[in-house]
This record gives C-alpha cells, sequence and structure tokens, in this order.
C-alpha cells in the first residue's frame, strides 16, 4: 500500500490565466495599446509567480527587526529588512509601477495599464504595494501642490525607473490621538529661521525605510499656540535622513507587531525637530493630502481584487486535485456552487475597481467622450465607495476560500492563513468601512456628486438593448430610481438616522454601479463565445437585491444603545 500525499496548489502564469483582466482591457483599451502592453503583461504574468515570488517568500520568513542600540549604547534604530524587501523596490522602479501613471505614454489609459500591472504584482509582493501606493499618492501630490524644489528633487525621484535613483515614500498621518479624525493631530510645526521643524509622535507609519514622507502638523505662531482642527493642519515633506546619512532628528520607538503584513516594516516614530517642507497652503492640509490618500485609496482597491483573484486561482486549481467522497472537489456540486459565489464577487469588484481607476486616467488626461465634471464627481464618490466595498468582498471571499482548503487551510505552512490575516489589513487602512461611508455621504449631499452617478449608471443602461439585456437592465433601472429617491430622502432626513444607514447606502451605490459594468461587459462580447460566461455573471449579480437600505426611525437608535451599552 503507497503513502499518499496531497498536491498541494500551483500557480500558471497570471496573465494568461486570467481571462477577465485579458477580457477588460481588450474592450477598453485602443487595440494599438492593448497589443503594446499584451507582450509585456504576459512576460510580468509569468514573473510574479517565478522570482518575484520567490522574493516574497523570503521577505515573508524573514520579518523586519529593529536594533535600537548598537553594542556601546549608541541609539542608531537600525532597521534590518531582507534582502529580497530591497530587491522588490528595485523590480517596482525597473517595472514602472509608479512611473507608468506619471509618464502617460497611454494617455488617459495609462492608469488602467499601471493599475493592470500593479494588480499582477500585490498578490506576489509581500506587500511592498504598500509602500508603491504612498509613493504614487505623494507623487501626484507634488504633482499638484509641489514647488519646483520638489518637482525637481522628489517627484522625478518617485516617478524613477532606475532603481539607482527611485525613492519610495511614506505617509505620515495616525497618531495617538486618532487614526482616521486626523482633526486631533497634536504634531507641532515651529519657524526656525526660515525653514520648519516638526516635533511630536507618529503611532503607525508603515515603509518607515522610505527615503522621504509626507506628513501632517500644526503650525506654531510666534505666541507658541495652534490653531485646532482641521482648519489648523498643514502639509510637510521630510527627508528621513540628512545628507551623512543620519536620521533627520527623529527615533524609531518600535516596529509594530501587526496582524498581518508582517514583512512590512511599520513603525512608531517619534519626531524631535525633524527639518521638513511645507507643501501647499497653510492650514490646507488636510484638503492637500487628500490627493494622496484618494491614489492609495484606489491602490488598496486594487489590491483587494487582486488578492481575492489569487485566492481563486488557487482554490480552482485545488480543486481539480483533491478528492473527496471518491470525486475530485470540482465534481462535487456543493463545493463548486461555492467556488461560483466567490468568482461572481470577485468579478463584480474586479469591474468597480478598475473603472474607479479609468476614472482617474480620464481626470488627468481629459478629452475622452466622458465630461470632465462628471468624471471628478463620479471619482469623488467611487473612490471611497470602491475602497470600503472592495475591500470587504475580499474579506468575505477570503475566509471563504481559506476554508475550502479544509484543514490545510489552517496551517502556515501551507501559506493559506496569512491571506486571511492580510486581508483585514485591506479593509482598515486609507479608511475603515464606516469612515468612508460617511466620507460618502460627504461627497452625495455636500459635494453634490450623486447626479453624475445617476447619469452615468443610465447612460451605460441606455447603451444596451436586445435579448436578453432589456429583461436583466430593469431590476438595476428599479434599484437606481430606489436610490434616487432614497437620496433626496436622506437629504432632509435628521443626520444621525442617514449617518446609522451610511454603510447599506454606500454598499447599494456599489451594487447598482456594478450591476450596470457587469452588463455592459456581457454585452461587449455578446457575439463571442466568452459573451455567455458574462452574461451569467451578470445574471447572478442583477438577480441579488441590489439596494435594500431604508432610513431607520430614532426606535432603532435608542434600542442600538439598550442593546451595547
Amino acid at each position: 500500500m503507497s503513502e499518499f500525499f496531497q498536491q498541494g496548489p500551483e500557480l500558471k502564469n497570471q496573465f494568461d490565466d486570467d481571462e477577465l483582466l485579458r477580457s477588460c482591457l481588450r474592450r477598453i483599451l485602443p487595440e494599438h495599446v492593448y497589443h503594446e502592453v499584451e507582450t509585456d503583461l504576459k512576460r510580468f504574468g509569468q514573473r510574479v509567480v517565478s522570482d518575484i515570488l520567490a522574493l516574497a517568500e523570503h521577505v515573508e520568513s524573514n520579518e523586519p527587526v529593529l536594533e535600537t542600540f548598537d553594542p556601546w549604547g549608541r541609539r542608531v534604530d537600525k532597521v534590518t529588512v531582507s534582502r529580497a524587501w530591497q530587491e522588490l523596490d528595485k523590480v517596482s522602479a525597473e517595472e514602472g509601477l509608479v512611473a507608468i501613471g506619471y509618464e502617460r505614454k497611454y494617455g488617459e489609459h495609462s492608469r488602467t495599464v499601471q493599475m493592470a500591472k500593479k494588480y499582477l504584482f500585490h498578490p506576489s509582493s509581500a506587500y511592498y504595494s504598500c509602500p508603491l501606493a504612498m509613493t504614487d499618492g505623494a507623487a501626484k501630490l507634488i504633482e499638484t501642490y509641489g514647488d519646483t524644489f520638489l518637482k525637481d528633487r522628489a517627484f522625478k525621484r518617485l516617478t524613477s525607473r532606475d532603481p539607482n535613483i527611485f525613492w519610495t515614500s511614506g505617509q505620515w498621518m495616525t497618531e495617538k490621538t486618532g487614526g482616521s479624525d486626523v482633526s486631533r493631530s497634536e504634531t507641532v510645526a515651529r519657524s526656525d529661521n526660515g525653514a520648519w521643524r516638526l516635533y511630536g509622535t507618529k503611532w503607525f507609519t508603515s515603509a518607515v525605510t522610505a527615503q522621504m514622507a509626507m506628513t501632517l502638523a500644526r503650525i506654531e505662531d510666534e505666541k507658541g499656540e495652534t490653531v485646532a482642527g482641521n482648519r489648523g493642519l498643514s502639509l510637510f515633506y521630510l527627508e528621513l535622513r540628512n545628507e551623512d546619512g543620519e536620521y533627520n532628528e527623529l527615533e524609531i520607538l518600535r516596529l509594530k507587531d501587526k496582524l498581518g503584513t508582517r514583512g512590512l516594516p511599520t513603525a512608531e516614530l517619534e519626531l524631535k525637530g525633524s527639518r521638513a517642507r511645507l507643501v501647499g497652503r497653510p492650514g490646507a492640509g488636510v484638503r492637500s493630502i487628500a490627493t494622496l490618500f484618494n491614489i492609495t485609496r484606489i491602490d488598496n482597491s486594487t489590491a483587494a481584487i487582486s488578492s481575492s483573484r489569487r485566492l481563486l486561482a488557487l482554490a480552482r486549481d485545488y480543486a481539480g486535485k483533491r478528492e473527496a467522497f471518491g470525486r475530485k472537489l470540482r465534481d462535487l456540486p456543493l463545493h463548486v456552487d461555492t467556488l461560483a459565489k466567490m468568482e461572481v464577487r470577485f468579478q463584480g469588484a474586479f469591474h468597480l475597481g478598475f473603472y474607479v481607476s479609468r476614472l482617474l486616467g480620464r481626470t488627468e488626461c481629459p478629452g475622452s467622450d466622458i465630461d470632465s465634471a462628471q468624471a471628478q464627481a463620479l471619482l469623488r464618490l467611487l473612490t471611497p465607495v470602491s475602497k470600503l466595498y472592495t475591500a470587504k468582498q475580499n474579506l468575505a471571499i477570503t475566509s471563504e476560500l481559506v476554508e475550502s482548503f479544509g484543514g490545510a487551510g489552517y496551517c502556515e505552512d501551507t501559506g493559506l492563513p496569512k491571506w486571511l490575516r492580510d486581508a483585514q489589513t485591506l479593509a482598515i487602512w486609507e479608511g475603515t468601512t464606516n469612515v468612508l461611508s460617511m466620507d460618502t455621504l460627504r461627497a452625495v449631499f455636500k459635494e453634490k456628486c450623486f447626479s453624475a452617478y445617476e447619469a452615468d449608471v443610465r447612460q451605460r443602461l441606455g447603451r444596451l438593448s436586445g435579448s436578453p439585456f432589456d429583461a436583466l437592465k430593469e431590476p438595476v433601472q428599479r434599484s437606481l430610481d430606489h436610490l434616487v429617491e432614497l437620496t433626496e430622502e436622506m437629504s432632509g432626513a435628521v443626520p444621525e438616522l442617514v449617518e446609522v444607514c451610511a454603510r447599506s447606502y454606500a454598499y447599494s451605490l456599489a451594487r447598482v454601479m456594478i450591476a450596470g459594468l457587469l452588463l455592459e461587459h456581457a454585452h461587449f462580447y455578446r457575439d463571442e463565445a466568452s459573451g455567455q460566461k458574462w452574461l451569467m455573471v451578470a445574471h447572478r449579480w442583477c438577480e441579488k437585491t441590489l439596494s435594500p437600505v431604508t432610513i431607520p426611525d430614532r426606535e432603532h437608535i435608542k434600542m442600538n444603545q439598550a442593546i451595547l451599552f
């Protein structure tokens, strides 16, 4: 009797194996652009399952270490990362993972091409995608608000393809007083002979090995007084090290002991007079840095959908290898039904994330078939919606798929449990679900972005015709009509009642938009063999209740308090 050994899941070329990615790019990119980038993406799709994946595995088995003092008691705050982490930095530069977005070789489609590469890279990056997201955001911020000095010194390095020049950037907002509530920030900026020095603690700073960072601080006047709230915050640029290689008047207090993303060095810092440069107008820090975290939120969506896709690829491959009850898992109807439900969730999230990336490209390179003001409003609204929704979908998908491996999914040496730990990160970073739901309300009611959303969905549905699209779009139109009525009702409702339904409202915005995107994709391929598959996915999506949200009454809030407190 031979001893049995289960064969584990294997990954194929992640571009060749991803029919959805290829079909999406072929649909939205001009033909000449698609043919040009296809070769590069095919090559990169193989790299991310070979040498790049090997680097990620090395990073995750060699976590960063902080040496606070040298053997003689001198403070050094030396963060040691693995050689592979440094190699991923080199790969990121050479592959143009930030540069593509700013070279704008493909005009409005540059961000789509960039997102496709980041989408392939993230699951094999050991979260090197995190410093890249902040680097991308810092580049956008400096491009928008930076002076000549910052553009010459920092921007060209952040967007370089030369590993010897390339810089990454940190994003230092979180303090002990609050994370998303930056109005409570206590870091102070003091004038020093025409320059600025920063004092305070930054409680959560990822990518502590970066060369620079963007941060918020309160400018202190000659009397030593600061302005409270968001109005008092200003945006600053600082470099972590001086010309002599020593730290710029800062100390690393500790590395965070995180649930996941263990290979990514995340620190708590003390700024002790760090030299910094004001970016933009004094007191406009929150508005300015929003330019940065709008980019990082889009990158967060990219990471969420690509993580879902990678785990689906592993689960699908494993289903063809694992036997249970005398059959392969792929032949067990309930198992297949579970995977199919996760696939539909993933495809919905995929289309939403890529659409937001397309909108970013359109706002940066106006002149497309969509009105510039409408694109700006849509981007403002869908950025928080996409981030919160894709992150939550990824959590649900990951939990279900880790379970689909049975006991192997619970054993660390299979590499599967890390996906569940890391998935929680994406729901927290760049704004929790509730924080982003409130931001969605601001976009709708304060910045009046809903009309652009309604027009976009109606225009998309209006371009669909013929059987079965006439029937499929009807429930989507009804759900949109409900959202229109609900939005009008919310505009006149008691604010605390509106706040309670903010999350379900944001989810509904996501689901209705996704329905239109899925139908559009299926309609484009209606005369091709693959069209039937995309149609089935759209049908599955549209048969769900897309907009179940209602405004609660005051009794609901009282019951919440009674239940909990």
